[in-house]
């Protein structure tokens, strides 16, 4: 289904000038708007750097299971 909508000459040709190649205006809406598939960020990151970051989210959750945890046993000792 799709919907008809009005717009200015300046806003036509400000999504225009975003249109690009083969892509709808219907897809430069939904880019614009801020709806990202994966694949726009696929290869944003080098290997090396999507493993440090992999890494530093995993010892980012370790840490707050343990902070978590102490804060459980001190609430059982109180």
């Amino acid at each position: 289904m799709s919907k008809s909508i009005r717009l200015s000459e300046e806003a036509y040709e400000r999504l225009a000038a975003h249109k690009r190649g083969d892509e709808t205006f219907s897809e430069v809406v939904l880019r614009l708007a801020g709806e990202r598939s994966l694949l726009d960020i696929a290869g944003v990151l080098s290997d090396e750097e999507a493993d440090a970051l992999r890494d530093a989210v995993e010892d980012r959750r370790t840490r707050r299971a343990d902070d978590l945890e102490e804060t459980a046993e001190h609430v059982r000792e109180a």
